[in-house]
Parts: C-alpha cells; sequence; structure tokens
C-alpha cells in the first residue's frame, strides 16, 4: 500500500479521502461494502485518528459512504438521480431516457379543503376544492421521491384519469385527458431531515438528509394548475445548474 506524502502541502486527510474515494470509483468497494475502520485506517496509512474520521466524515457528506451505528461505516449506492435545474423536466421522462425503469405508487388520491398556502399557489378561494394526490415515485422499485401533488378541481373535474398516473406522466395525462398544457414552473429547494412518518414510504432511517422542493406549475395562459410538494431522498438524488 503506498502511504500518503507527509511532506505534501496537500493534507493528510484529503489525501487519504482521495484513495478510498478511489476505491470506491473504481469498484474494489462496492455499494454496501463496510469500509475499514479509523483504526484500521490509521494503521494502514501512518496517521491519526482525527486525520481517518475527517476523511471518512468528508465522504459521508459527500454521500459516497454512510454510518450505521455500532456496525460501521458502509459504501453508498451511486445517485440514483442526477438532474439539472436549466429547463421544464420530468422525473419519469429523464430516467426512461437512461434506460430506467420508473414506478410511480399512489398512495391516496382525494378531494381536500385547501390550506392558505396552497390557496395562495394556487389561487382558489376557501370554497373551492382540490384533489390531492399523494403518490411514492420509485426506479426499479427504489424508492427516491415522496410526493403529494395538489390540482384545483375546476382543473381536474374528474379524478378517475389521475388513476393511470405512473403509467403516463402527470403533466402528458393534464394534456391528453383535460387539454391543459404545463409550460412553465416555479421551484424553491430547502434543506430538511426525513420524518418518521416519511421514512416509511422511503425505506431509509429518519432523521437522514433530504430536500423539500415545492414547485407550483402554469398553463400556457399563466393559471397555476398544480402545487407540489417533494421529499427528496438526498442519498439517491442531486440537482445541478450551469452559471454563465
Amino acid at each position: 500500500m503506498k502511504p500518503l506524502q507527509s511532506d505534501s502541502v496537500i493534507p493528510l486527510y484529503h489525501q487519504l479521502k482521495e484513495r478510498l474515494k478511489q476505491s470506491i470509483d473504481s469498484g474494489d468497494w462496492k455499494p454496501g461494502d463496510q469500509i475499514p475502520s479509523e483504526h484500521q485506517l490509521m494503521n494502514d496509512y501512518n496517521v491519526s485518528r482525527n486525520t481517518a474520521k475527517k476523511a471518512i466524515e468528508e465522504l459521508v457528506q459527500d454521500g459516497l459512504l454512510y454510518r450505521i451505528q455500532g456496525k460501521g461505516t458502509f459504501v453508498a449506492k451511486p445517485k440514483l438521480m442526477q438532474q439539472s435545474l436549466m429547463g421544464l423536466y420530468s422525473f419519469s421522462k429523464g430516467f426512461k431516457e437512461k434506460g430506467m425503469v420508473p414506478n410511480d405508487v399512489i398512495i391516496d388520491i382525494r378531494e381536500v379543503k385547501p390550506t392558505p398556502e396552497i390557496m395562495e399557489e394556487l389561487q382558489v378561494t376557501g370554497d373551492e376544492q382540490v384533489i390531492e394526490m399523494k403518490r411514492l415515485r420509485c426506479v426499479d422499485d427504489d424508492p427516491y421521491i415522496l410526493e403529494s401533488s395538489f390540482i384545483p378541481k375546476r382543473v381536474v373535474p374528474n379524478i378517475e384519469p389521475l388513476k393511470r398516473v405512473g403509467e403516463t406522466s402527470l403533466y402528458d395525462l393534464l394534456e391528453e385527458e383535460f387539454n391543459v398544457v404545463v409550460s412553465r414552473a416555479r421551484e424553491a429547494f430547502e434543506p430538511v431531515l426525513i420524518r418518521s412518518d416519511e421514512s416509511q414510504y422511503l425505506k431509509t432511517e429518519a432523521g437522514k438528509p433530504a430536500l423539500l422542493l415545492e414547485r407550483t406549475a402554469f398553463d400556457t395562459s399563466g393559471r397555476p394548475v398544480e402545487f407540489c410538494r417533494s421529499i427528496v431522498r438526498g442519498d439517491r438524488c442531486r440537482f445541478y445548474t450551469e452559471l454563465t
């Protein structure tokens, strides 16, 4: 095993981090494999505990490793989704283009009374009903997003076609069944921790990092037709943009 360069301007923890990352990138360590303990890394690379700990912590923060208390540190699955924010996008279409099999599991579809936030986003009154569609978005049966879409009843007078979401995308269905074309959307992101009730659907531990994504979609006339709240698993998804 090639030793680290103690006389290098590159800190030892960063050198060790890159060595560990190389083992992941090369496939020597596969998703689910347990990596050497801090004590073993100290002996293998002749570094201090703080150096080994910091290298591992940064890889955990980067989403390449994860810890299980009392058991050790393991290689994480690669990011399932890497989505650009440069334009209007569809999760389902994006996965299909990559040869993956998206699958939406509809948990519930019902009429609900809008909250003040939903009233503001959808520009409806408290007397109007909205349709709430709660679904779990999966790829190859691996859950990655827990999503609730709110649609004005005037946009979707008949909820029966919504049961086909999963066979086709929501926006395609709105166009085919209700002549509603989504032309743009406004989104906001916020880091959150997964709650215990959400963890049961997402098959992960409560307290894990996630993104709260809120989207308001508009039709060609500028009318809001959907308000969506999504809990996106931070260990399986990554969003990016380009700056010019």
